[in-house]
Parts: C-alpha cells; structure tokens; sequence
C-alpha cells in the first residue's frame, strides 16, 4: 500500500519529521516526511496495509507532546514507489 499525506497543525520545528521516522522505523514502513514552506508536513508512507494503517493513526495522534495535528489529508492507492527506507528531507 501507497499514502501521500499532508499534515497540518503545529508540525514544523517541534520534532515531527525526527519523530516519524523513528516511528516509521517502528513499523516497518517506508518513504519520507518533509517541509512545505505552507507550514504543513507532506509524506509518502509504503508497506503492508495494516502497517501502513497503523503508522498513519500514530501519526495522527501527534507523535509527541510538543507536535499538534490539526488535520491530516490522505490519499492511498495499491501502487507502491518502491522506497528502500524512510527520510527526513
């Protein structure tokens, strides 16, 4: 499974992208987080459905103490890119 997710809230500069590539790494689950000059974090999360699933509530959830999410858009399909990990870009 594929998701392209925009997340928004208080997400920049709290730890988001540190945190969910320790938490993707928890998973198991590929792709990559990062910045949008918006404010808001865009991410591309691959793997088995439920870990995928799983990883996205998490992310939801906020992470941390110190991250807020606002809102979270995603947009998931069968067709994976073929990510060899997870980043911080």
């Amino acid at each position: 499974m594929h998701a392209h997710a925009i997340v928004s809230g208080k997400v920049q500069g709290v730890g988001f992208r540190a945190s969910a590539w320790r938490k993707a790494n928890e998973y198991g689950v590929k792709g990559y987080a990062r910045n949008l000059a918006n404010g808001n974090v865009e991410m591309e999360v691959e793997g088995p459905a439920d870990k995928v699933e799983d990883y996205l509530k998490e992310v939801k959830n906020g992470l941390s103490p110190f991250i807020r999410v606002d809102h979270m858009e995603v947009d998931q399909s069968e067709t994976e890119k073929g990510y060899q990990d997870f980043r911080m870009e």
